[in-house]
């Protein structure tokens, strides 16, 4: 072992050190060349120089050593407090300098991609929130997965006094997961629903909004441009607007002349021209459920044929009713 070894702070003892101290406290003073290679223990004040005879290391009592090691311990600390305080002091104006490059910095539209990665984005932005989320949510085929991180996190800005406004395609209505959903959920909560909804769209605190990238959404897109999140926050209170109230007061969707209004939503796209097919995914159903809709229109209406129903829709009326 070298001198070189020992790179450490010379008055902290290493695990030599404290051997070498041990053996002098058993056998009495020590050659001071033995402690040529471990310079710590005397740094450290665990062996001084012996007054009967400078060649040889005497041990300094323990219950002497530790308070002396302890107190240049906190002594030691003290300093680096002090340096500390001295280092904040002097970056605080610094760094409200770089605040407005961080802000400049912060990309105003990003990609995040995969489910998982959005799932913790919108997480990470939601814990932040404290006094609104607006929510658009089309039906969706896919598989439901439990409420779980997002009841929890929608609960956590209910509690920090925050608001939510959720807008749903009116095949949610009698959702058993929608229903549970707002049982579950406690504070300002409102949601409405419309045949007809824009993609997903999340706008947390009218300041960030994550709406898809990709149809199978395992793209989203996390905007902060302020004039796109306006252009969102204004395109929801316009649909909020003409939406059926569904939670905490459903209110009901009245029937005109034995029309209802899924059917009347229905006739508006089959006089578009539309197919089954487009009319279903339009309207959040699938296909069956909307042919067996077409066929109670057809029968209300009297119509043998899909060329006579669109005859018949045009002069019925129904679509001039408001629903």
């Amino acid at each position: 072992m070298t001198a070189a070894a020992h790179d450490h702070r010379a008055d902290e003892p290493c695990e030599a050190a404290l051997e070498l101290y041990a053996r002098a406290l058993r056998q009495g003073p020590l050659p001071a060349e033995e402690a040529a290679l471990v310079p710590c223990v005397v740094g450290s004040g665990l062996l001084v120089p012996d007054l009967e005879d400078f060649g040889r290391l005497r041990p300094v009592a323990p219950a002497l050593a530790l308070p002396r090691l302890l107190r240049s311990s906190a002594e030691r600390i003290a300093d680096e407090r002090r340096r500390e305080e001295r280092l904040a002091e002097a970056f605080e104006p610094l760094l409200r300098i770089d605040e407005r490059h961080t802000a400049a910095d912060t990309p105003l539209i990003r990609i995040v991609s995969g489910f998982e990665q959005i799932d913790l984005a919108i997480t990470g932005v939601m814990s932040g929130a404290c006094e609104e989320l607006l929510a658009i949510q089309p039906y969706n085929r896919r598989p439901k997965v439990t409420l779980g991180a997002a009841l929890e996190r929608d609960q956590a800005l209910l509690d920090r006094g925050g608001r939510i406004r959720t807008l749903y395609q009116h095949t949610y209505r009698h959702s058993p997961v929608i229903h549970t959903r707002y049982e579950l959920l406690s504070g300002d909560v409102e949601a409405r629903t419309l045949d007809e909804v824009t993609e997903r769209l999340l706008v947390v605190d009218r300041t960030v909004a994550f709406i898809p990238a990709s149809k199978d959404r395992s793209l989203a897109m996390e905007v902060r441009h302020p004039a796109l999140i306006s252009f969102f926050v204004t395109t929801f209170d316009r649909l909020w607007r003409l939406a059926t109230p569904m939670y905490p007061k459903a209110a009901p969707q009245p029937s005109l002349n034995g029309i209802t209004p899924r059917q009347r939503s229905i006739a508006t796209l089959l006089v578009e021209g539309h197919t089954d097919a487009v009319i279903a995914d339009r309207l959040g159903m699938n296909i069956r459920t909307a042919r067996v809709h077409i066929a109670k229109l057809a029968t209300t209406l009297g119509s043998d044929s899909r060329a006579q129903l669109g005859y018949l829709i045009g002069q019925s009326g129904i679509l001039d009713q408001e629903g």
